[in-house]
Order: C-alpha cells, then structure tokens, then sequence
C-alpha cells in the first residue's frame, strides 16, 4: 500500500475505492519515482533559485509545522481549503468567512498552489483563516505527510487544482472530500474524457461535487462520476462582498487611483494579449466624440505591463502603472493596474466593465464581480467558461456582446449617451446577482453534513 496508516493520527478506516484503488495506486506509484528520477534537478533549481527554495521545502512538508499555530488545541475541528491560485482564492473567500461565522472553534487553514495566489490569500483572508500555506507535491509522502501535520477533518477543494494521488490519499483515510464552485472549461473536459481511465476514480473520490451550473454537473457526470455524488449549489461569488477591495467612496478611490472624478471610466478587467490591441484602437476612437472618457485596463498576466505600455505607445497613448506611486495622474486617462487583487474592489468605481478574455478565444472571465457593482457589462464571443452567468447576463439585459473593436465604440458611446439605458442595464446586472443570492448558506449546510455526520 502506498498510503500507510499514520501513528498517531485519527484512526481513518481504509476505503478500497470500490475497484479504482489499482489505477490510483498505478498513479501514484508512477508520480512517485518520476519525482525521484527528477529529483537531483528540482533540488538545484532550489538552491539556484532564491524564489523557489521556501516554496519547494514546504510543499514537500518539510517546514509546514512553522506555519501552523503553535498553539492549536486538540479536538478542535480542522478544515482544509485549497485554492489553486489568485481567482479560486477570490472564490473561496465568501465560503471562508461564512466557515469562521458558522465555526468560530475550528482550525481553518487555507492552501494554495502558486506565488500570486498565496500572496493574495494572505491579504484578503487575514484574522479568517488560521494559517496560509503552499500545497502538498502530488507524491505519496508528502500528501501523507501534510495529513499527519494537518489531521484534516474536512477537505475542500474550490474550483479546480485536481491531484490523483492526493484525492486518493485522502479518500483512503476517510477524509471527507468536497468539491466546491466547480466548474469545467471545453478544454479541461476534452482531456479528463480523453483520460477517463485516470479522471473517472480520481473524481469519484469525492465525497461530494457541488458545481456552479447545471452544465458543469451534467459535464461531471458525462465523465462517469455517480449522480448520487454530484449536487449544483451555484457559483460562491454571487455571495462575494469582494472583501479586502471595497473602497470608502467614488470620490477618494478615483483620487487613489489618479483618475479625474468627475469623468466616466471604462474598466477592462483581466485581459488576455491580442484584447489590448481592439481595446486601444476604440479607445482612439471613443475620444474623438468622448474625450473625458478614462480608461483602466487590468491585464490577466501583470508581467506583460511592459508590452502593453509599448503598445499604448504605439497608438500614441501614455499610460500609468499602478505599481509605480510616484507616477503622476495618467495624463492620457488610461490606468494600469498591474498590481494583484485590486481589480474587484475597482468594478464599483466604472461607469461600464468590458470582461476581458472575451474578445480573443481564452474561454472568458467571471463578469459577476462587475454585475455586482450594478454597471452595464460588455463582453465578447468566447465566454465558454461562464457560458450559463453570461447567458442569463444577456438575456436579462445586464450584459451585451461585442465582437470587434468598432462595436465596443459605439456600445460604449450609446451607452454613455443613454442615461435611462445605462441605468436599466446596470440594475439588470445588479439583479442577476440579487436573485442568486444565498450560494454559500448552501454550501455551508453541505458542509455540516460532512463536518458533523448525521448518526
């Protein structure tokens, strides 16, 4: 067995997996040696990388116990989360508070796979959450190494970040699995199905799958997960109160941000190379007959600040980096925000949101941190990772879709001239949300259902 009983530790109960142990085992044996072969490389990499030294060590466990409280007490219920990186922690962050809320006795200790995700789930869960930390390495020892530490009663998984071994071990003991805001892109489906072999028991290790749309549950079960495991609760950010990134008021965070007051602002929110291009081109455009009009754009990858700059430069246009405060106001209007984090609380201070990740095929982002905020939303074609929350968007009057860079002119133009337009679209947005509230009351009863099994 790969997965050997830890002393010491609550008595999890070996689970045979019905049949699917074998392909898991095969897994995680095979993972195992391939980190070892490749081990000599990935310690040089450590050593050579600053970056990469903390990181590395703590997910093969060896400094976990330094970022746990000292002071844990015994008994105390402890609740695992984990976040891939900076957009599933912003998911999971209403479903933390409302853990704290609902049990203000347990250990709740947060985990995330990448730099900018745990850098972001410090800031905006700090005093919720008892420790952050990186994930486990998908091998054996280390997954059983953090269970020894952490001695989880509760496992929660947000959105995605899927580990065969590491499901695995945990389904073996006896650990409660939860799947939460799940979601599948055409992408991710397209290859779980063409590695049903792998996919099909790694998501049956579960416990439970609660997915954000009735698409996203008939995906799960199409790949051969049992009906009796999968439940649709909604998507967490419909509950979102984007904590940590409110702003007092319009008046001071325009003036934090160097942008004018008293003039509309377009926010173009996580996007994606090719978008900036149409983006600039009716900007240009926009500014012949709307001159006051100021422009925000939150590229996806912040480290592509400087290539945009240079295209901005292209097209005749200055920008201002966020990053850089000694920087005076964006002369031209445009405001970069390649700072992590800041974008949601930003929403509430535009005047119209373009969702980025849209206009090019990269499958859309989420446009309910914007409807939040009650601002007409524009976004492209390729929406196909929130196929169900653009379509409802859409057809509720809350959102339009554009397709090049002239449409996104005379949107912009039409919307900003058409006051009683503007304000039926924002409050459809608005409405959407509203209507959807109560996601994490749901997932909160699920969750008591597991944490405190019903006799």
């Amino acid at each position: 067995m790969l997965c050997l009983y830890i002393p010491g530790q609550p008595p999890y109960k070996e689970n045979h997996l019905n049949g699917h142990l074998p392909v898991l085992q095969l897994y995680t044996l095979f993972s195992t040696v391939l980190f070892v072969i490749f081990l000599p490389v990935i310690l040089l990499v450590t050593l050579l990388k600053n970056k990469y030294r903390g990181k590395t060590l703590q997910r093969l466990g060896l400094t976990l116990g330094k970022q746990l409280p000292q002071d844990r007490l015994g008994g105390a219920p402890v609740i695992w989360v984990h976040a891939l990186s900076v957009g599933e922690v912003t998911s999971a962050l209403p479903l933390i508070s409302g853990l704290r809320r609902r049990y203000p006795g347990s250990l709740l200790y947060f985990s995330t796979t990448t730099t900018t995700g745990q850098a972001t789930a410090k800031r905006l869960s700090k005093g919720q959450v008892d420790a952050v930390f990186f994930s486990p390495f998908d091998m054996f020892f280390s997954v059983q190494h953090f269970i020894r530490i952490l001695r989880p009663s509760l496992f929660i998984l947000v959105e995605t970040d899927f580990w065969p071994g590491w499901l695995y071990c945990l389904k073996k003991y006896n650990i409660p699995s939860l799947l939460v805001n799940g979601r599948f892109s055409k992408q991710s489906l397209d290859t779980y199905r063409r590695f049903a072999f792998l996919s099909r028991p790694m998501f049956s290790c579960f416990t439970l799958l609660s997915m954000q749309t009735q698409q996203d549950a008939e995906a799960i079960l199409s790949l051969g997960v049992p009906r009796d495991k999968i439940i649709q609760l909604g998507n967490l950010k419909f509950d979102a109160t984007t904590p940590g990134n409110s702003l007092p008021n319009k008046t001071t965070a325009k003036a934090d941000l160097g942008l004018p007051e008293e003039k509309p602002l377009l926010i173009c929110g996580s996007t994606h190379r090719g978008e900036e291009k149409i983006l600039f081109g009716a900007y240009c455009e926009i500014k012949k007959t709307l001159p006051e009009l100021c422009l925000l754009i939150a590229p996806r990858d912040i480290n592509r600040r400087d290539e945009i700059a240079t295209l901005a430069q292209s097209y005749g246009l200055q920008i201002t980096r966020r990053s850089d405060k000694s920087a005076p106001p964006p002369l031209s209007g445009i405001l970069l925000l390649d700072t992590l984090g800041e974008l949601a609380g930003c929403y509430q201070l535009a005047d119209i949101a373009l969702i980025g990740g849209s206009l090019v095929p990269a499958g859309g982002h989420n446009p309910l941190e914007a409807a939040t905020f009650g601002i007409p939303i524009l976004f492209g074609p390729h929406m196909e990772d929130f196929a169900e929350i653009s379509r409802d968007l859409v057809t509720a009057g809350g959102a339009q879709i554009i397709t090049n860079s002239e449409e996104l002119v005379s949107q912009t133009l039409i919307l900003l001239n058409s006051p009683e337009l503007f304000a039926e679209r924002g409050a459809a947005a608005r409405d959407i949300v509203q209507r959807n509230k109560g996601v994490v009351e749901r997932h909160l009863n699920i969750v008591a259902q597991h944490l405190h099994p019903v006799s």
